[in-house]
């Protein structure tokens, strides 16, 4: 029988039961691939109770630096008898089966076309240790150490992720080794090794850093001076307030005098969270809460009010699928329509797509300067799989001279000196009107706040030409954040092309794979990644320059493709959907079989076609 024969290129996952300490050895396993120079893509599949349920870790290693989800499994670390049958049937032909072999399975559990490795893992770990909780957890540990002998990961590697982990516990980081050990030493009694995947030191990782997306977007809303955070628990969000207020005690502290510079409420519902942000945006603070689809769901009424009253928002969306409770522990990007169109009425809303950690911290920082200069709310539209997952990305960079967007805020001097304030009149043709914030003065520049229709002066009209005035008002600041967003990145194919792609968001580490793949295999694709909306008009121009544009979404109901018919009204027939919606996160293999499966058979004379002219 072949094997599977690859140095720092392999897909290993871990099937586990939730509550077993498994998250935290198998974390340690990617940790150290890292180490070794490697780039590593690990995600934590979940379930929704605290314990007991089936869960998964799968682990991308790639020297290439492919941070998506290929598809496949060519090593598969079975440590849940529930999911055993599923399990096996992932591993791809001439791939690696771990297992605990204390207990016999019977031989029609296995494939005959996989490398079996049994290991007596439950007697290994009670002949070593008598508390009952210590077995569960060093198991875990010991399996770590038995990989790292047939995969070739160094033991020096682990010791000193377990020396930084357990500094100053000593019996902690004793215990540990020692567990390590126990599996290393099996391995090399009694199973040949290493096997044909194997991880080998490099220098691939670079200066990239490793952390997970809410944690990034936390310190992104700290960099970019948010001080108010009001928020209600809900999966997968609730990281983003905790990781801020540890971010607000490092640095919203005053040092001499020990004030706090920051307010976080954990409200009692979604419906005060985002009541009181509008209240603090209102009042010049920049205000932000987090929260998934359900949350946005409750805070509708709120958006359509701060979006009418044109207050600045920040909500950072942290989807996952739906409808109703859904999949709370799975992604998807499902909650497009229900942003851009929160509320009732003619309501469009500024939405914002990071792909990584990395944007996550650039993205939520903008965000905030966008809702001040646009006086609306805007979205950080990212997910469960860029949130919640680790990811190696670029290091954070933040200028010190970088001066805050508090757009069109009339001063005390300009109001004195008998500047026209009209709260909700366009002067400078941009749709945006200038403002004026709490106590600026004490006698010039007060208006009501109000969501009901009004003049250009805030004073109380039901006149339709009021109305109609206001309303094409804020389609044109719709229009002006077009180009104040961050644009659109476009890869283009090596030779000409009429097929392109649009994508945007957690699908983008996948589709760079796929592209390639693609590109090797003689299918050319332009690509357009979007990076918010309103849609700048270089989107209609790609869509305008190709036959066949692919776009890629993980829902199910195409809602990005709806969009951008809806918004740029194209011809539906030239976009082709490529929708991935079973809640784990989109793989490479999914997206190169749907653009196959649509170009088949002429697929390379597709791409042979005329290729578009370049945006600009």
């Amino acid at each position: 029988m072949k094997r599977i024969e690859a140095i720092n290129d392999f897909v290993i996952k871990f099937a586990n039961v939730n509550g077993s300490g498994s998250a935290s050895a198998n974390e340690l396993f990617a940790k150290a691939v890292m180490r070794m120079g490697v780039p590593v893509s690990p995600r934590n599949i979940f379930p929704s109770n605290i314990q007991g349920m089936p869960t998964w870790y799968e682990a991308r290693v790639c020297e290439k630096g492919y941070h998506g989800r290929r598809g496949g499994v060519d090593m598969m670390v079975a440590m849940n008898p529930q999911t055993w049958d599923a399990d096996v049937a992932e591993i791809e032909p001439g791939g690696y089966l771990f297992y605990d072999s204390t207990r016999p399975m019977p031989a029609n559990k296995f494939r005959d076309d996989v490398h079996i490795m049994g290991m007596p893992l439950t007697d290994i770990t009670n002949a070593a240790y008598t508390d009952p909780r210590q077995r569960q957890l060093f198991k875990n540990i010991i399996y770590v150490g038995a990989l790292s002998v047939l995969l070739d990961v160094d033991a020096d590697v682990f010791e000193k992720l377990f020396a930084e982990q357990y500094k100053g516990k000593e019996r902690l980081l004793d215990s540990n080794v020692k567990a390590l050990h126990l599996g290393r030493d099996y391995v090399k009694q009694h199973m040949q090794a290493p096997l044909g995947i194997r991880v080998r030191r490099s220098d691939k990782v670079g200066d990239q850093i490793f952390t997970d997306g809410n944690s990034a977007a936390a310190l992104g809303l700290i960099y970019g001076g948010a001080t108010v955070a009001a928020w209600y628990p809900i999966t997968p969000s609730s990281s983003i307030p905790e990781a801020f207020q540890k971010y607000c005690d490092k640095y919203r502290v005053d040092p001499a005098t020990g004030r706090h510079n920051y307010a976080i409420v954990q409200a009692e519902d979604e419906l005060a969270s985002i009541g009181m942000v509008v209240g603090a945006g209102w009042n010049g603070a920049r205000a932000f809460t987090a929260t998934s689809g359900p949350g946005v769901s409750l805070m509708t009424e709120f958006l359509g009010l701060a979006y009418f009253a044109e207050i600045p928002v920040t909500i950072v969306n942290v989807q996952r699928g739906g409808p109703s409770t859904g999949m709370p522990t799975r992604t998807q990007q499902s909650d497009l329509l229900s942003c851009a169109y929160a509320s009732h009425g003619d309501t469009k809303h500024v939405l914002l797509f990071p792909q990584d950690p990395h944007e996550c911290f650039t993205h939520s920082a903008a965000a905030l300067d966008l809702a001040d200069r646009l006086q609306t709310p805007v979205f950080v539209m990212t997910d469960l799989d860029i949130g919640m997952n680790q990811r190696l990305c670029k290091p954070f960079v933040w200028d010190d001279a970088r001066a805050y967007d508090r757009g069109k805020v009339m001063t005390a001097e300009e109001l004195e000196a008998g500047k026209d304030f009209g709260r909700y009149k366009d002067v400078d043709g941009d749709g945006i009107p200038w403002r004026t914030l709490p106590g600026t003065h004490p006698s010039k520049g007060a208006y009501f706040t109000r969501g009901t229709t009004r003049n250009p002066y805030a004073q109380y009209s039901e006149r339709g030409p009021d109305y109609i005035y206001n309303m094409e008002r804020l389609l044109r600041k719709f229009k002006t954040a077009a180009d104040l967003v961050p644009q659109p990145v476009l890869r283009q194919a090596p030779q000409k092309t009429a097929l392109g792609v649009i994508y945007f968001g957690s699908t983008t580490p996948a589709m760079r794979e796929a592209l390639d793949v693609l590109e090797e295999q003689g299918v050319h694709v332009d690509a357009l990644r979007l990076q918010a909306f309103p849609f700048p008009e270089s989107v209609n121009r790609f869509i305008a320059e190709h036959d066949k544009v692919f776009v890629v979404e993980q829902n199910r109901d195409a809602q990005m493709r709806s969009m951008l018919v809806n918004e740029l009204e194209v011809d539906p027939a030239r976009l082709v959907k490529v929708l991935h919606y079973d809640g784990t996160p989109i793989t490479a293999r999914f997206i190169i079989r749907a653009i196959h499966d649509s170009v088949s058979p002429a697929g390379a004379d597709v791409a042979q076609a005329q290729k578009p002219k370049e945006l600009a």
